[in-house]
């Protein structure tokens, strides 16, 4: 039996990033969009059915606005999460990311960071982009560390920007400019 080729688009000691493939839409079904904490700290708050996942697939591999990227374990090839760089703009040359790591057991171990770094880096020095932002929940701390240990800085506060169990939530908006970047590697 022929073993099927492990694509590394970008990597780390630890993790690599890698292309969402079909193959991946039960582990998003299954696990990204189910857990309760990662929705809090991503502000999720959908009814995701598999078919309108799917269809999120099928929009997002013909954007070339953004990529969609899986977080992998070097060590096995675990995939442990997801990250993406959106709305990008050559003319202006900025871009959003987005991340999410799915599994409780791989938070808290800069997994995360480690993914960040490689794709923000992508992002200028490949992407030749000046600045790259997020958005981030104000109760989600540990997120907002590891994005200040990169570099980015915080830039304003939406107030009230999400209603989620009960009570409104602060978005801060944060960016790093090229200059700014701490690359971890």
């Amino acid at each position: 039996m022929e073993q099927k080729r492990v694509i590394k688009f970008l990597t780390s000691k630890r993790v690599y990033v890698r292309p969402i493939e079909n193959a991946d839409l039960d582990l998003f079904y299954e696990k990204a969009l189910w857990d309760k904490e990662g929705r809090r700290l991503t502000g999720t708050q959908a009814v995701f059915s598999r078919q309108g996942i799917q269809n999120w697939f099928d929009r997002n591999a013909i954007d070339t606005s953004r990529i969609d990227l899986i977080i992998c374990l070097q060590e096995n090839n675990q995939p442990i999460g997801d990250i993406a760089m959106l709305d990008i703009d050559h003319q202006n040359q900025n871009s959003v990311v987005r991340i999410s790591i799915f599994d409780k057991e791989f938070w808290g171990n800069g997994y995360g960071t480690e993914a960040m770094s490689l794709v923000v880096e992508f992002g200028f020095d490949s992407l030749n982009l000046h600045r790259v932002g997020l958005d981030v929940f104000a109760y989600n701390e540990r997120a907002i560390k590891a994005y200040e240990k990169l570099g980015f800085k915080r830039e304003g506060i939406v107030r009230d920007e999400l209603f989620y169990d009960g009570e409104f939530h602060d978005s801060i908006l944060m960016g790093v400019l090229k200059g700014e970047f701490v690359k971890l590697h």
